[in-house]
């Protein structure tokens, strides 16, 4: 097993430089990043899924021609090759989770839940 504390991950360089905290070859990715004020995470996308969740401050995400503001504890879900924008304002700290499509043999069982609560 292994863990992190991650308020404690230091992110020197802000969105320039995310911080890896987990990956393996064809499975799933964890990243931390740092978004100073005023920072953003312009226009892109990725191949795999993508759930993007707030740790600290606030952010505006826009995809689709939508756009949703978040603060701790949001989280966003992006379809692969979904493009989207991160803005802060006054900087924040999210965890990025990318997961490659679920390929053979991967559970396709019941509806996942939706969500009740909406960020704005």
């Amino acid at each position: 097993m292994r863990h992190w504390r991650l308020p404690e991950v230091e992110t020197p360089n802000g969105a320039r430089s995310p911080v890896v905290l987990h990956s393996r070859e064809g499975a799933e990715r964890a990243v931390l990043i740092e978004l100073r004020a005023g920072e953003a995470l312009g226009d892109h996308g990725v191949k795999e899924s993508a759930l993007l969740l707030v740790l600290d401050g606030t952010v505006r995400v826009a995809a689709g021609g939508e756009s949703v503001g978040g603060d701790a504890g949001a989280l966003f879900h992006f379809d692969p090759d979904e493009r989207r924008s991160v803005t802060s304002d006054g900087g924040a700290r999210l965890l990025l989770l990318l997961a490659p499509w679920p390929g053979e043999g991967h559970y396709r069982g019941d509806p996942v839940a939706r969500s009740g609560v909406s960020a704005s």
